[in-house]
Order: C-alpha cells, then sequence, then structure tokens
C-alpha cells in the first residue's frame, strides 16, 4: 500500500448556546449574549476544524484526545486542540494546505466577523488567509440552529506533503 500525497478530512461539531458563558468562534471571543456549552470553551468552528485535521491522517478524535471526562480540559481555549491536530498531521509528513468551515446559527450574526476569524484561522495554521474559507448560514428556523438554541459548525481540510 502506498501513502497519499493528498489527504481530505471532515469534522462536525454542535454545541447549545447558554446564559453566563463567554461565546468564541474560530479561536475569536464575540460579543453575544450566550456562549457555547461544552466542557473546553465549546468553539465548535476549532472542534469541528481539529476533528477533519485529524480525521485527514485516520488520527483519533479530538474527544480521544481530550476527554471531558478530565478535568484539566474544562474551560480550555480550543486552540489548544486545534495545536495539537496540527501536530499530529506534521508528525505524519502532511502539511494543512487549505481548510473550509461552515457554521450554522440563526444567531448572532457573524458577517461583521468573517475576517477576523479567517485571519486567526490562517495565523493558527500557519497558512495563507486565502486558503482559508468561512462563511456562516442560517437553517431559516428549521431544528436547535434555527430557533437560537446552539451552533453548528462544519470543516473540511486539505492535506499535502
Amino acid at each position: 500500500m502506498t501513502s497519499l500525497d493528498v489527504r481530505i478530512g471532515i469534522g462536525v461539531d454542535a454545541h447549545r448556546l447558554v446564559e453566563g458563558k463567554p461565546l468564541v468562534l474560530g479561536g475569536e471571543p464575540i460579543a453575544h449574549a450566550k456562549g457555547l456549552e461544552g466542557h473546553s470553551d465549546g468553539d465548535v468552528v476549532l472542534h469541528a476544524l481539529s476533528d477533519a485535521l485529524l480525521g485527514a491522517v485516520a488520527g483519533p478524535d479530538i474527544g480521544a484526545l481530550f476527554p471531558s471526562s478530565e478535568a484539566k480540559w474544562r474551560g480550555a481555549a480550543s486552540r489548544i486542540f486545534l495545536e495539537r491536530a496540527r501536530a499530529i498531521v506534521e508528525e505524519k509528513g502532511y502539511r494543512v494546505r487549505q481548510v473550509d468551515i461552515v457554521v450554522i446559527a440563526s444567531e448572532p450574526r457573524l458577517s461583521s466577523h468573517v475576517g477576523r476569524i479567517r485571519s486567526r484561522l490562517a495565523a493558527l495554521l500557519d497558512i495563507p488567509e486565502d486558503a482559508v474559507g468561512f462563511k456562516a448560514t442560517t437553517t431559516d428556523g428549521m431544528g436547535f440552529t434555527g430557533r437560537g438554541e446552539g451552533i453548528a459548525a462544519q470543516a473540511v481540510a486539505t492535506l499535502g506533503r
């Protein structure tokens, strides 16, 4: 069997919006009345992206690497998860080439935050900003995201040797 020069991974995450927590998406603080529930900071963008990177190299998911049963990850910044995922990618001889992320949320509106989030993701991954796709969509009132109960994210990562 030969190894692949290009790998693609997909990641998905979703968390409930709750009172009393700050909202962080893509490593950026977002002014909003609610934040994402989770053992860590609940950043669905970085969680989905971390799983996409890990999936591309057939690695473990972030739940296996950073179990919610371990108190040391309580409130942790999700950039730690992404940094570890990127290190695993690089240990296996790959480099992140491009990512694309979709956030699914009826609130908050993210259009004014897209540039900042893209810049942060590019810096965290050490790739050019034009290699980071980032967009947000609503579900027109359907489902938990449409009712404003939570936020979901989907990510695709492309790796190269």
